[in-house]
């Protein structure tokens, strides 16, 4: 059921009108094994974009959201059928969750989610130089770290370093500070701790945990959304963010949907959304769009 019920929410999220009716994979993957940890296998959903195995395309690589503690990977590719329409194959991630292990466990399985995309990129016709990373909530989270960790970190198991570049981001409404969801305490979000775990070194592990903390002028560009009326995530998580890159010289966008809730966005706000996106990846020259005007 949670698999349908995000497919519905992405389909929402970007509208099929917007892309030709005929963008549909070329292969589907199921159940792909990424990762085997703790007697556990991680699985992927592939979809190829039909023109991959002659030339290679971009990827998008997409984290569902669920304050890290329920969700899944969607069960279908309908709701990114414009990033199919535009030239993408994509990746959709399964990863651990908080009742199955505590941070930093969800963080390393993004990364190593990358890591397998990059080593499987001549095989599945992805292009490893444009990998763009994609989530919503909890999943932009992942997103974000995964994209932001430096090439020498103390995070990646040791089975996953190397992973490849991002391309891009596409951070939707996620997360970036883990120790500023509560203005005006020290205390962490009920959410947050919950995925952190009870140890003494929690405050310290939620910073570690947070984009923010990995921001450099060599971070990739990123295209953030984010409502004006999330009740969830504050919008000031993603203001104080784009400013940082702003002040970086990172390429960022930030989309404030107007009156937007935590996803809950109107049509017509989705529609120029999406348009948004596409153009962004546009001009980072990631799509086979050949104009980038929305």
């Amino acid at each position: 059921m949670w698999r349908n019920f995000l497919g519905v929410v992405l389909a929402a999220m970007f509208p099929a009108t917007v892309v030709a009716s005929d963008a549909t994979p070329h292969k589907i993957l199921k159940d792909e094994v990424y990762r085997t940890v703790d007697g556990r296998s991680l699985r992927l959903d592939i979809y190829v974009h039909p023109e991959a195995m002659r030339t290679p395309s971009p990827v998008l690589v997409h984290f569902h959201g669920g304050g890290w503690a329920r969700g899944m990977r969607p069960a279908s590719w309908i709701g990114f059928r414009p990033y199919l329409a535009a030239g993408f194959s994509v990746v959709t991630v399964e990863y651990r969750l908080a009742g199955q292990a505590h941070a930093p466990a969800a963080v390393e399985d993004a990364r190593c989610a990358l890591r397998w995309v990059g080593t499987h990129a001549a095989q599945m016709g992805f292009d490893p130089r444009r990998i763009v990373l994609s989530g919503t909530s909890a999943g932009a989270h992942l997103a974000l770290m995964a994209g932001l960790l430096p090439d020498a970190n103390d995070i990646d198991p040791p089975e996953c370093a190397g992973a490849p570049r991002a391309s891009a981001i596409l951070d939707f409404y996620g997360p970036t500070d883990l120790t500023a969801l509560r203005p005006g305490t020290t205390a962490l979000h009920p959410t947050v701790a919950n995925w952190i775990g009870p140890r003494r070194n929690a405050g310290e592990l939620a910073h570690r945990m947070s984009p923010a903390a990995w921001l450099s002028a060599q971070s990739p560009p990123i295209f953030i959304v984010h409502g004006d009326a999330d009740p969830i995530v504050p919008l000031a998580q993603s203001e104080v963010f784009k400013k940082r890159l702003d002040d970086l010289g990172v390429q960022a966008d930030l989309h404030i949907v107007r009156g937007g809730g935590h996803g809950r966005f109107d049509a017509a706000s989705q529609l120029l959304l999406t348009r948004r996106i596409l153009a962004f990846l546009c001009t980072q020259k990631l799509t086979a769009t050949a104009s980038c005007e929305i």
